[in-house]
């Protein structure tokens, strides 16, 4: 494997002053922002373009630089036990740093992936989550906390999501029920994730919103990962870039999947497919289904407008938690997300507007629900699943499909989730 190198061509020359994003390679003075993203006119971001360039930059920064054996020892070298999931990207074990991994280090729970070779994740997907989650700091973003580039090693340490993904929760494991009131929370926190990167000085744009990349911690707060194929955003006069159509199948949106043209936009479909999918309980993609219901946003956006039709196709595990009310103007918020024209649907920033005092409506309800013991155990676990990790990686039986000249890797069973994919076009990266 060589050098690590940029996602970006354009963040190679990127030094800017006046940047809400923060950390690693940042040369501050004692004002620099805080961790949750705020904005100092103090800062000056240096994006990395390789390795090199990452360590001669990092020393300000608060991300950890770690050894291969410090990684070993913190993984109990490796042991098959601490594996939480496997999938295009590598393995991620579950790992602890404390003083027997470096002296004096606060002993910290921490998921740590590491990088297959021969997977179909590489160094760029690699550096653009240091780029990313390194120098972005938001309460609704996982946070990265270092990284080991020893030789051919390539490993990421991120903080621990205890209760995995949001993926789990609503398709895979027999877990506690996700509540109504716990699903817009969720919604929520997500969108905040979403508006916090649309917002940065550099809009960012994430480009594989869905599930699995919705981690939830202990107390079920939740926050992006999976930062491998973000973008920088149209800046200026642009009204968008052009690029390599890639994403996953089911989540991403339509515009963009025919003409390459990335926007914010974008990633408001796939919230509103993760809304859908919350509301249905079902996934964006499921072959097992009736061929008119294989993809959900093409059989259930027509229903959203429609009371008794929709109560009708609901996820089961959440009846009677809901106000009507409520429920319309989150089904309505969702359909106007899956508008099939860029412009009809909201900013991030007004997706918050509408589900805040709907979350905060809906709290005292959800209380009573939990006083009562109802919502307590989902009554169905998916069949022959894969164990999923806390980081929302995919199974390595996921597949790439190239637009024109359809290439699958690895092929699954037509009910597994949605297939990541990369479409090319004439458009370049």
């Amino acid at each position: 494997m060589g050098s690590c190198l940029s996602v970006e061509e354009e963040e190679h020359q990127q030094i800017k002053n006046n940047s809400s994003i923060s950390k690693p390679g940042v040369c501050s003075d004692s004002t620099s922002p805080a961790k949750s993203g705020s904005v100092s006119s103090n800062t000056i971001v240096v994006i990395p373009k390789n390795v090199n360039d990452l360590r001669q930059n990092c020393g300000n920064g608060d991300l950890d630089i770690f050894t291969y054996e410090e990684m070993k020892l913190a993984t109990k070298h490796f042991r098959p036990d601490q594996v939480l999931g496997e999938g295009g990207f590598g393995i991620v074990y579950k790992g602890v740093i404390d003083d027997n991994v470096r002296p004096g280090y606060k002993t910290t729970q921490v998921a740590i992936k590491e990088l297959d070779p021969e997977g179909l994740q590489g160094d760029r997907e690699w550096l653009a989550e240091v780029n990313y989650l390194g120098q972005l700091r938001h309460p609704n973003l996982v946070k990265l906390i270092g990284y080991c580039c020893e030789g051919d090693h390539r490993l990421l340490v991120y903080e621990y999501m205890a209760s995995g993904s949001l993926e789990k929760h609503l398709f895979i494991r027999v877990r506690v029920t996700l509540t109504w009131h716990k699903r817009l929370k969720i919604a929520l926190d997500a969108a905040k994730g979403l508006a916090f990167l649309h917002g940065v000085e550099k809009p960012i744009i994430y480009r594989d919103f869905k599930t699995s990349n919705i981690l939830l911690d202990v107390d079920f707060k939740a926050k992006l990962s999976d930062f491998g194929l973000a973008r920088v955003g149209p800046t200026g006069d642009q009204t968008h870039v052009s690029t390599r159509v890639m994403g996953t199948y089911g989540y991403a949106a339509p515009e963009y999947v025919m003409t390459g043209h990335l926007t914010a936009r974008s990633d408001v479909y796939g919230f509103g497919v993760v809304l859908l999918e919350m509301l249905i309980g079902r996934r964006a993609m499921d072959k097992s289904r009736p061929s008119r219901e294989h993809n959900l946003v093409e059989w259930a956006r027509p229903i959203l407008n429609y009371n008794k039709k929709l109560l009708r196709i609901l996820d089961p595990r959440i009846e009677g938690q809901y106000s009507t009310k409520t429920l319309m103007k989150v089904a309505n918020l969702a359909y106007q997300c899956l508008s099939q024209n860029p412009k009809g649907r909201p900013v991030m920033s007004q997706v918050i507007e509408i589900l805040e005092p709907l979350v905060t409506e809906e709290t005292s309800q959800d209380d009573a629900i939990l006083e009562n013991g109802g919502g307590s155990l989902t009554l169905y676990e998916a069949p022959n699943e894969k164990k999923m990790n806390g980081h929302g990686l995919k199974s390595e039986s996921e597949r790439e499909v190239e637009h024109g000249n359809i290439k699958q890797v690895n092929g699954r069973s037509k009910s597994e989730p949605p297939k990541e994919f990369e479409l090319y076009d004439p458009y370049t990266d």
